[in-house]
């Protein structure tokens, strides 16, 4: 099934069922979003341990560090 139909199916659906798919695709995306943040931490806290990360309060070095 192609995304067209999809969106042409969806158009054709009740508007409860509208609503349906959309509180459903809502919470698919915040679930996503917080796997995604979860990775990112996890990453983080691996690239910690191994003396990966820099930190600095220094603009110059921060701007420095961006580039690099």
């Amino acid at each position: 099934m192609s995304f067209s139909d999809v969106l042409e199916t969806i158009k054709n659906l009740s508007l409860e069922e509208k609503q349906e798919i959309q509180a459903l695709l809502s919470q698919y995306l915040r679930e996503e979003r917080r796997e995604e943040i979860y990775n990112n931490y996890q990453k983080s806290i691996s690239e910690e341990q191994k003396g990966e990360l820099n930190f600095s309060s220094n603009i110059d070095e921060l701007k420095q560090l961006i580039e690099d």
